[in-house]
């Protein structure tokens, strides 16, 4: 089954990722079921599947649930370009091709799938890690700093009125991506409970010697002394959340297995 499924996630990824160029992409969004660059893909397709499971007609059956199941996804896909947001829709698309790709791994080698595993004591302790790390410790974080209320100062530099001189009061919305700092901040303290997982202990210096390079342009250019702070004890509640929740998992991972 593993060896099945592997060549014909090959054959996708290559497909989808690798052998797609941005024109045909560009191509199938703009002409939808007209566009000769879908066909030419679904071909690229059929090909790599071909090579991969070594001309072997054997797996007729995948052929046929495979390739119609991807052009009718894309055809589909096209049509809802624009409707739906496009990171949804990439997604939806990729688990769209997963899906039929594991059905027809079980036409040849039927396998089973039990939703009871999702609910074991391990799979809810690992959730409520996850959660933890990502939405809780950032509304603990926004909460903690809200005190401060620089979150609202943030505006271009500007000419005080009455004195006549520069005032800086922080960045610029408009020069930061939306939600960015969320994102980042998710990014950064899921990297740290892997590495911590892992026992990778160097490699969390090495994350912070990494942020503190790319803030530092920030904090040197706004020469805002709490601006600095502010940035300082988020960054140190972020990474001390994430140390803690990840100790706290793998704790709870040691008392669950001694049960």
């Amino acid at each position: 089954m593993i060896t099945l499924a592997l060549k014909l996630f090959l054959a996708h990824v290559l497909g989808d990722f690798v052998l797609q160029t941005d024109k045909w992409a560009k191509s199938k969004s703009e002409r939808k079921h007209k566009s000769w660059h879908l066909y030419l893909h679904i071909m690229v397709h059929a090909i790599t599947m071909l090579v991969l499971l070594r001309f072997d007609f054997f797996y007729w059956k995948a052929f046929l649930l495979v390739l119609p199941s991807h052009f009718i996804i894309d055809v589909i896909k096209t049509h809802l370009d624009g409707s739906i947001n496009k990171p949804t829709l990439f997604w939806l698309d990729q688990l769209a091709h997963g899906i039929f790709i594991l059905l027809a791994v079980y036409l040849y080698e039927p396998f089973t799938f039990s939703i009871q595993g999702l609910f074991t004591d391990e799979t809810l302790l690992f959730a409520l890690a996850i959660i933890c790390v990502t939405f809780v410790s950032s509304i603990i974080i926004k909460q903690s700093l809200s005190s401060w209320g620089l979150e609202a100062q943030q505006t271009p530099p500007e000419k005080s009125k009455q004195a006549g001189i520069l005032q800086y009061k922080g960045p610029s919305e408009k020069d930061s991506l939306t939600n960015a700092g969320k994102y980042i901040g998710y990014l950064e303290r899921l990297f740290l409970f892997c590495f911590i997982l892992m026992n990778q202990w160097q490699a969390i210096g090495f994350m912070i010697a990494a942020k503190s390079i790319f803030r530092f342009s920030d904090l040197s250019t706004a020469k805002d002394r709490k601006l600095t702070e502010y940035v300082l004890i988020g960054t140190l509640l972020s990474f001390g959340l994430a140390l803690l929740i990840s100790l706290l998992y793998k704790y709870g991972l040691a008392q669950l297995a001694d049960l």
